[in-house]
């Protein structure tokens, strides 16, 4: 951030308790002329004073910042403007393959002539390792030290990888393993609200509002402290963390007017799947929902985490909870310092931003409300956040992933149809010497795990209490159920010891697995052979209930076909239960030690309760010990060998690291980008594909193209480790892209995993293999979906490995916003079917072979040419995706790293 310029007269000074700081004043902004800036969302403030503040006359400029004070006028909702956030923050799936584009950077920048040095982060940027341990020792004293060291196992090229990035990286600090998971870690300590930062030329520091991007899909769970944040690809953090601006249109701002509150037994993670449910009915991809209301002095903060945590299954960029007293006091309940509390009010306030209960009401671009009163207890499931079923109807809907594959089978997401007969399928297992009946609807996984959940010590605390009244009546887990806890932060183990719970949960089978994201990734680990085998002999459709954010097909456990998503004690309730097919509102959990029923109203705890054990056992001294050391880790991570140098030595015997392709060959100026023409059709696939189908993050199969890959490079199975770990290495990432073992791709119907047929040979192979035909014979590929492409995590992979594949556009009828920036950010084309049209109503089968002209500016219709095996000719027009001219030069330039190398080797900075 070079020396700000003032052209609009705004800077000022404030003064706190730990000194003078300078500042963009955007009420003497308004006073300057713009009269609506007092009336704008607070997110959209956010996002003004950032171009007020960072006016270059070059990559912001005094027009950008007169565009976003006129937001609701229709010439400005067509407007990009340039973002440039204050920080970055990753998780190690997303950042390993980050780091590893930056070092391949360093290494094009010295082919192009340019200093490998120039390739560094301008801005803080922080990688949490969080995603890589699993769940494969459980129920035991033992689990958290045994899983650990399986993790230093399975990641010591990676680990060893990131050790060198902290050293040969400015700016970039690593929080080691065991440590927490990332958004957690950001809320309870990385996060500052108010960033300062002393300027090359200025004599006193800058004062400005914390705001960041992560490589994270819910990075947006750090809005619900005010910090506005938003999830990115890899490539465009990269791109971010090197200076960059992030380029978007003027976001529309819902706002949601929340009043009452919670009623008794209902937590925030029950309000929150209601939000998810009706912002997604709504619609608000692409724009951010700010929250307003008198329900908000309701929420404490790590309950609004839980709603902007969500932000990506209801499809916004952000879900925004303006900076308040609630904020201030988890500040402090925090352990952060005085000062940076006091400054933190001190700037909030100055600025007009700082929420209070008789502020008039922002200008929004459309308003809902919800009562919070008429929220009830409710579950998500089973294959989607967002369908969400009362507690009272969760009974049974496990049939509705039951389905068995048929001809003509909907692609993936689409809704499965329910078991035909009814009839339940079971076997008898014998586990731990005793004997159990397995059943369709079975929970074979209840997982308390996910920042989502264990960031709120409400609902931590409650399944604590559960659990307690649930061993004093002598009630026990089936031993068929996969139990563990896995919370994102040390202070959620310091303070249910602190309360006497944990006992009560490990008596449950809830013993700490790791601090990790776990279960809610995919690493659940495997199942007992016992029951894997039974679920294989009588094809169970079995269930997993766990306290997280993501429940898409295939994604927590590949022999789980059901799985859904409640709050801690629910998961302990179902746990003890052991299936889906009660009604836990009006049949019992399970028997007492007299074999009385009881009740899930009997065991689950009052509010009262929940706030007494709170106040009694957490404190900020207990925040302040667990982060005093946070990048320092333990024993293991301090053995863990850094290589050295600025440029990286690349293995080519590594199986975790390799230099990536992206820039072979790169030269310093771009070539010319035709059109697609003689284009085959790689898959045909449904509504609500998301990045989990496109690029898996969990088990490699030993029979798929990455685990024959992996075995022919010397690794055995147990040694495979899962997709997330690998994406350093783009040789098993190119193999696992469409390997998801429930995607259903229409060209080869009946058929689930990653497969299509090569045309014209009609050859049935994987998706890979036909890949390489088709790059053999010099065919370029298409990919044809239905609506929500790309929806979930914000998994740059799952671009990229569709370049690697071949594939140079995508057709759908709509797009997640993530996905449709990283398959620009990789340049691959996005296309959209009009509005009312689809593969199905044009007759589109994937076997025509298609011509697309090359888009020559931002949202331009292109017609298509599809000709069918008969020589017949469909046309038809498209929404080109480019939605920006930024994307336009992005995608001439084959991506947005190709552009920011040459920009950096062209002008020597």
């Amino acid at each position: 951030m070079a020396h700000s310029r003032d052209p609009f007269g705004a800077r000022r000074t404030l003064t706190s308790s730990n000194g003078s700081f300078d500042y963009f004043s955007l009420q003497k902004l308004e006073a300057g002329g713009f009269p609506a800036v007092s009336r704008m969302p607070f997110s959209l403030k956010i996002l003004l004073e950032s171009v007020l503040r960072q006016v270059s006359g070059f990559d912001v400029r005094e027009e950008d910042v007169k565009a976003l004070c006129a937001w609701q006028k229709p010439e400005s909702k067509s407007r990009e403007f340039p973002f440039k956030p204050a920080r970055v923050i990753m998780q190690d799936f997303t950042g390993v393959p980050a780091i590893v584009d930056l070092a391949a950077m360093r290494d094009a920048m010295a082919a192009l002539g340019g200093d490998p040095q120039r390739i560094n982060p301008v801005i803080p940027v922080d990688l949490v390792i969080d995603h890589s341990v699993q769940v494969d020792l459980y129920a035991s004293s033992r689990a958290l030290a045994l899983n650990a060291s399986l993790e230093f196992q399975r990641n010591r090229e990676r680990y060893e990888f990131l050790r060198w990035g902290a050293s040969a990286f400015a700016d970039f600090h690593v929080v080691p393993p065991a440590t927490g998971i990332v958004h957690q870690v950001n809320l309870e300590y990385l996060a500052r609200v108010v960033q300062t930062r002393t300027l090359p030329g200025d004599s006193r520091p800058l004062a400005f509002p914390d705001t960041l991007v992560g490589t994270d899909s819910h990075t947006p769970m750090i809005n619900g402290i005010g910090v506005l944040g938003w999830g990115v690809g890899g490539i465009e953090a990269e791109a971010a963390l090197l200076g960059q601006p992030l380029y978007m249109l003027i976001p529309e701002v819902v706002g949601m007017r929340l009043s009452g509150t919670l009623r008794e037994g209902v937590t925030a993670t029950d309000l929150v799947l209601t939000v998810t449910q009706a912002l997604r009915k709504f619609g608000v991809v692409d724009k951010i929902v700010e929250f307003f209301g008198p329900g908000l002095s309701t929420l404490s903060v790590a309950d609004r985490a839980t709603i902007s945590n969500m932000s990506p299954e209801y499809g916004a960029t952000a879900g925004f909870f303006p900076v308040d007293e609630k904020t201030l006091e988890y500040l402090r309940f925090t352990g952060r310092a005085p000062e940076l509390v006091d400054l933190v009010e001190r700037y909030y306030r100055e600025q007009g931003i700082f929420r209070t209960a008789d502020m008039p009401q922002p200008e929004y671009s459309a308003v809902l409300e919800l009562d919070l009163a008429t929220v009830e207890s409710s579950m998500a499931g089973p294959k989607r956040p967002q369908d969400r079923i009362p507690l009272s109807r969760a009974k049974g809907s496990w049939k509705q992933a039951a389905a068995p594959v048929a001809t003509g089978a909907p692609a993936a997401g689409a809704p499965a149809a329910t078991a035909g007969n009814g009839s339940v399928r079971e076997i008898e297992v014998k586990v731990a010497g005793t004997r159990e009946t397995l059943r369709d609807g079975a929970v074979v996984i209840a997982a308390i795990t996910s920042c989502t959940n264990t960031s709120n010590p409400a609902v931590m605390v409650a399944a604590g209490l559960l659990a307690r009244k649930a061993v004093k009546l002598g009630l026990r887990v089936p031993a068929y159920v996969k139990t563990s806890f896995a919370p994102g932060s040390k202070v959620v183990t310091q303070y249910l010891d602190h309360a006497g719970l944990s006992p009560y949960l490990e008596a449950l089978g809830f013993h700490l697995v790791g601090y990790g994201c776990t279960t809610c990734i995919g690493n659940s680990g495997p199942l007992l052979p016992v029951i894997s085998g039974a679920i294989k002999e009588r094809d169970l459709t079995v269930a997993s209930v766990l306290s997280g954010n993501r429940n898409f097909e295939g994604r927590i456990h590949p022999e789980v076909k059901a799985n859904y998503l409640a709050s801690p004690p629910l998961v302990v309730a179902y746990a003890l239960a052991g299936s889906l097919d009660v009604d836990l509102s009006t049949e019992p959990v399970g028997y007492d030690k007299a074999e009385k029923p009881v009740y899930l109203r009997d065991i689950w705890p009052t509010l009262a309760e929940v706030d007494e054990a709170i106040h009694a056992n957490l404190t900020p001294e207990m925040f302040r010990s667990v982060y005093a050391s946070v990048f320092t880790g333990d024993e293991a991570w301090q053995k863990v060998a850094a290589p050295t140098g600025r440029i990286y030595t690349w293995s080519t015997e590594s199986t975790y690291i390799r230099q990536p392709t992206f820039f072979e060959g790169i030269t310093a100026t771009p070539p010319d980008v035709p059109g697609v023409s003689g284009a085959r059709v790689l898959a045909v696939l449904g509504d609500s594909v998301t990045t989990d189908h496109i690029s898996p993050a969990g088990a490699i199969p030993e029979k798929s193209p990455a685990g024959k890959w992996l075995v022919s490079h010397g690794v055995k199975k147990e040694d495979f480790n899962t997709y997330g770990s690998r994406r350093g290495n783009h040789e098993v990432m190119i193999r696992g892209t469409f390997a998801n073992i429930r995607i259903r791709n229409r060209l080869v119907p009946g058929v689930e995993g990653g497969t299509t047929r090569h045309l014209p040979s009609g050859e049935q192979l994987s998706i890979y293999d036909a890949a390489v035909k088709y790059a053999a014979e010099k065919v370029p590929l298409l990919v044809i979906a239905g609506k929500e492409y790309g929806s979930g995590s914000s998994r740059d992979w799952a671009a990229k490995g569709t370049l690697l594949l071949g594939v140079r556009a995508v057709i759908a009828e709509s797009y997640e916003r993530i996905h449709r920036s990283n398959l620009v950010g990789m340049g691959v084309l996005p296309l959209q079917f009009q509005k009312g049209e689809s593969a199905e109503s044009l007759g589109l089968t994937g076997e025509e072979v298609y011509d697309i002209p090359r888009p020559g500016k931002p949202g331009q219709l292109l017609e298509v040419t599809a000709r069918d095996p008969s020589g017949t000719e469909k046309r038809f027009t498209v929404l080109a995706r480019i939605d920006t001219p930024i994307d336009l030069e992005y995608y001439r330039h084959g991506g947005i790293l190709p552009t920011v190398l040459r920009g950096f080797a062209r002008s020597g900075k």
